[in-house]
């Protein structure tokens, strides 16, 4: 893959489940180390095109290519081996709670590589001192705070030195320091890693502190409403449910 080729493409994308459709003919690109976060309301759909994008799910149509590969017509083999370069940050977290931190991160090590028990656990100590957690590996999780948690589940996310990391709602349940320090995480491995981010959430805070580019979806038109960055779509007159979204604040005031 040349540097201009992007790292994901969603092609023509239409999404959903049975016969609903949830979103249709999206078009969007993901480029090399770039922060991409899809926001909207409630129910608009960023978690289902996130399942897509992972390949969780089979589109209704269209396609999404991964470094110019179809992860959509890509057999089993050849899918597997696509996602091996996927690491994913869920809402919950989703850490093993019979685990410890350091053998819930080893695990996908054990899984699907062939790395000495001594290698594993210097791969593991490596990750834990990227999101700030070293000396907590013999911790379970039932001992970490909240943000702990979710750190742990990134570093899990890490395990195998992914090219793009995806994060479901990453801020859900973290008080504003704590989804502060978070953001500033995935801005410090995004620079030092070069890693490729995509963040689904409708924290604003996040939204504005994070975001290279944004698409917005819309539930009732079923598509993306708005893209580009944050601030510039907030100042470009949008359409009143993109500015009520990326202005709560000034819609508050208006209220008042």
């Amino acid at each position: 893959m040349n540097n201009e080729t992007p790292m994901i493409q969603a092609i023509d994308l239409t999404v959903g489940y049975g016969d609903t459709v949830v979103l249709e003919n999206l078009n969007f690109s993901i480029n090399r180390g770039e922060v991409f976060v899809i926001i909207g309301g409630s129910g608009c759909g960023k978690s289902t095109i996130l399942k897509h994008l992972i390949g969780l799910y089979e589109p209704m149509k269209g396609d999404i290519l991964i470094k110019g590969e179809s992860i959509v017509k890509a057999d089993w083999d050849g899918k597997r081996r696509i996602m091996r370069s996927f690491g994913v940050l869920y809402q919950s977290g989703a850490l093993f709670s019979a685990l410890t931190i350091a053998e819930n991160i080893a695990l996908p090590m054990e899984e699907y590589t062939n790395c000495s028990e001594e290698e594993i656990c210097r791969r593991v100590e490596e990750k834990l001192r990227l999101v700030g957690l070293q000396g907590s590996g013999c911790k379970m999780p039932s001992e970490l705070s909240g943000g702990m948690k979710k750190r742990a589940a990134l570093a899990r996310a890490m395990a195998l030195d992914p090219e793009i990391l995806f994060f479901d709602e990453p801020s859900t349940s973290l008080d504003p320091v704590t989804a502060a320090m978070l953001d500033r995480l995935i801005l410090d491995l995004r620079d030092r890693l070069g890693t490729t981010m995509v963040i689904v959430t409708h924290d604003l805070d996040s939204i504005y502190a994070i975001s290279d580019r944004v698409i917005m979806l819309d539930k009732a038109a079923k598509t993306i409403v708005a893209r580009g960055k944050p601030y510039e779509l907030r100042k470009s007159n949008p359409p009143p449910s993109v500015e009520e979204f990326l202005d709560r604040a000034g819609l508050s005031r208006k209220m008042e």
